[in-house]
């Protein structure tokens, strides 16, 4: 049988989501507490893969387990994983489910901090210099109408193709953070922390607007801004089918 795992978590701690040779990273951690709990080996598989620092406000990932589960399941994950991972839900699917090829999209937040604040250094990028919100929105109307973002992934990265479907882009301003909302099917290395520095320096006025169709048709991360810190970015949400879930 299948099932979905819910989780957040908060990634200061982590080397990103995916199991690395000689670092610690969220799916071992929630790996072995699996493994641990139910006897037996358990791999799971993530709807993506966060990296270092970044945070995940929801996560899913899919494992597979023949008998039955324990009803206290989420409540002794939860004892026993550390204070930064929390099970919200498990939840049984269907056998060919999977966390990752079944997302519909993906969402991601960044925050900037526009004040000094002692209490959110190590979940929002400090940026105490004037940006201007609009340019940076009209900048993000842009974004929407390329599906090529070479530009803004890390060079080196082994994909098939740098195409995604963005569905939405937009900077908010909440108190005294500016919040950068966007949602796409898929993400490439390091694409939204690229996007984020390139639109702050149209929003510190270091960029015209117009000068993003120039970079975007380049293919050439060399063009693009630089890539804003990890501890401001969050994965928000990941939407799928919903016939996904086993009645």
């Amino acid at each position: 049988m299948r099932f979905f795992i819910e989780l957040s978590y908060n990634g200061k701690a982590y080397h990103g989501w995916q199991n690395q040779p000689d670092a610690i990273s969220v799916q071992e951690v929630l790996e072995n507490a699996l493994s641990t709990i139910l006897k037996q080996k358990i791999s799971i598989m993530g709807a993506g893969r966060t990296d270092t620092g970044v945070h995940a406000m929801q996560m899913f990932a899919h494992f597979d387990f023949e008998k039955q589960l324990p009803n206290n399941l989420i409540y002794k994950l939860n004892s026993f994983l550390p204070q930064d991972i929390a099970i919200a839900s498990i939840f049984s699917v269907n056998n060919d489910a999977h966390a990752r090829f079944n997302a519909i999209s993906r969402t991601y937040n960044y925050k900037i901090s526009t004040s000094k604040n002692v209490f959110n250094y190590d979940f929002a990028y400090a940026l105490q210099r004037p940006l201007n919100i609009e340019l940076m929105n009209e900048a993000c109307t842009i974004l929407l109408q390329y599906t090529n973002f070479q530009c803004f992934s890390k060079v080196n990265t082994d994909v098939k193709t740098y195409n995604c479907k963005l569905m939405q882009a937009f900077w908010t301003h909440k108190n005294d953070e500016l919040i950068f909302t966007i949602q796409a099917d898929r993400f490439l290395r390091n694409m939204v922390r690229a996007i984020v520095g390139t639109l702050i320096n149209i929003g510190l006025g270091k960029l015209e607007v117009e000068k993003l169709h120039e970079i975007l048709k380049s293919r050439d991360r060399g063009e693009a801004g630089f890539s804003v810190p990890a501890h401001g970015l969050y994965l928000v949400n990941i939407d799928y089918p919903k016939d996904l879930i086993e009645n």
